[in-house]
């Protein structure tokens, strides 16, 4: 007999981007404060550099610490990583999390069916695209054709050629590219569809894309 799928909305993703090697900084606090698990991934940005732009990157290396924990938990590590990282200043960093509508892996296997949201900041949502490698500035720049003002592109690749890197124990094909734009939610729509013209989303093997919304965020000016 299967046992019955617990049903849960308690756990929250959240997304930290700082400069190259402050990722074993924002691990250790969060350790501290009883988070177990993360995964950094090395990252770019894509911001001009005389703009301070909504992701606070420009074009030097950065990287995304990814993590996941229940809610409460969630809020209370970013406060924390807030304050001892100095998120609101410039060039410091940003932070935000969103909901988990489903989870594997992690002692339970959760589905939202309600889409419940926890209490925050909703103005902005996450956009993320997959693509192939060498395509991630064909969707920055159709990112920024539609009004999103800069975006952070990761390599999905581990350290050798046939190694694959490790997101929440999933592989992802080490010749992939993932886009990461954070923008306000007024104007998701319009960038989400150009990036879906360009790259011919609708075509098997172009690429996907999904969408956020954002709860919590820090360091955004």
């Amino acid at each position: 007999m299967n046992n019955p799928v617990h049903i849960d909305s308690n756990y929250e993703f959240f997304c930290l981007i700082v400069n190259f090697g402050t990722g074993s900084r924002v691990m250790k606090i969060a350790r501290n404060n009883g988070i177990s698990g993360a995964t950094i991934l090395l990252a770019k940005g894509t911001v001009n550099s005389r703009l301070l732009e909504i992701l606070d990157i420009t074009d030097i290396r950065k990287e995304v610490v990814l993590m996941i924990s229940e809610r409460k938990q969630a809020y209370d590590v970013l406060k924390t990583l807030n304050k001892e990282l100095a998120l609101q200043k410039p060039h410091h960093g940003i932070a935000f999390s969103a909901s988990v509508a489903g989870l594997m892996g992690m002692r339970k296997i959760n589905f939202d069916k309600h889409n419940e949201r926890g209490a925050g900041n909703t103005m902005y949502s996450a956009i993320f695209v997959i693509v192939d490698r060498g395509k991630a500035e064909e969707v920055v720049d159709a990112a920024k054709a539609a009004g999103a003002r800069g975006a952070t592109i990761m390599n999905a690749r581990g350290s050798g050629i046939h190694e694959t890197q490790l997101l929440f124990n999933m592989e992802i094909e080490p010749e992939k590219e993932i886009v990461l734009i954070l923008a306000q939610k007024d104007i998701v729509e319009p960038i989400a569809a150009s990036i879906r013209e360009k790259m011919k989303l609708d075509e098997p093997g172009n690429g996907i894309l999904f969408l956020l919304d954002v709860n919590k965020t820090y360091g955004i000016r």
